[in-house]
């Protein structure tokens, strides 16, 4: 009687196909809202079972990625924007709605490993993380400074992304999807960084925003945004809660 290996093939097969298409979704090729290849599709290409293929899809599913309908197909998820008191806004586009030209300026991009001490002892279980200071300006003023730290297990393409221009941001609402978002708003005085980056005198009022998003249980990206208290404010629009019947 001979010992066999066990039959790895569609574990390895459903990672793969995982992988591929988790690749593909945080690389910005395909988009919240794009339909993805049917299963049987899937199955051709890889050359596998349907349960193979449905595994590796309820995978993503699970993390948030993708959505499933019957009907409609498997598509990219969109962002659950109404999981989050406040939208997550675009400042670009909020600059340039108040009538003023937008500017960005990157201070600081650097690798940190998961001990980063600006994440305390729960850096140590989040990972390496690229992280991204940046000024942005209005009329070529400082409203905002930003210190953005984006988890590179969680979006690897991030590792490569080119933020010499394009605030990191934009970029991760444009190429990754999320689930959860969190907000905390408190009033501040302004440190020595806010001092030097936003022009303003040592303990200036500020109005400090941290926000932190989730893609199912994973953390994607930790910002602490701060600005100018005499330029900038935060508005949201919202009604009553519904009764229900």
């Amino acid at each position: 009687m001979h010992d066999h290996a066990p039959d790895t093939r569609p574990a390895t097969l459903h990672a793969r196909i995982r992988a591929e298409v988790e690749a593909r979704i945080l690389s910005g090729e395909w988009k919240p809202g794009d339909r993805l290849p049917t299963e049987t599709e899937l199955m051709a290409r890889y050359g596998c079972s349907r349960m193979t293929v449905n595994k590796a899809m309820a995978s993503l599913a699970a993390t948030g990625l993708i959505s499933r309908n019957r009907r409609a197909g498997t598509v990219v998820a969109r962002p659950r924007m109404h999981a989050a008191v406040l939208t997550i806004p675009d400042i670009r586009a909020d600059i340039e709605a108040r009538g003023a030209a937008y500017g960005y300026c990157p201070l600081l991009d650097e690798m940190r490993p998961p001990c980063c001490v600006h994440l305390g002892a729960e850096g140590h279980h989040l990972g390496q993380s690229r992280f991204v200071r940046s000024v942005h300006l209005a009329d070529g003023s400082p409203v905002l400074i930003e210190d953005r730290h984006i988890f590179i297990d969680a979006v690897p393409a991030a590792a490569t992304a080119d933020f010499r221009s394009e605030p990191p941001g934009p970029w991760l609402l444009g190429h990754v999807p999320w689930t959860v978002a969190e907000h905390r708003i408190a009033a501040i005085a302004a440190d020595a960084v806010a001092t030097r980056a936003l022009e303003v005198d040592f303990g200036t009022p500020c109005l400090l925003v941290e926000r932190r998003t989730w893609r199912g249980e994973e953390t994607l990206t930790i910002a602490r945004q701060v600005f100018r208290g005499d330029a900038f404010d935060l508005t949201a629009r919202f009604g009553p809660k519904p009764d229900i019947g």
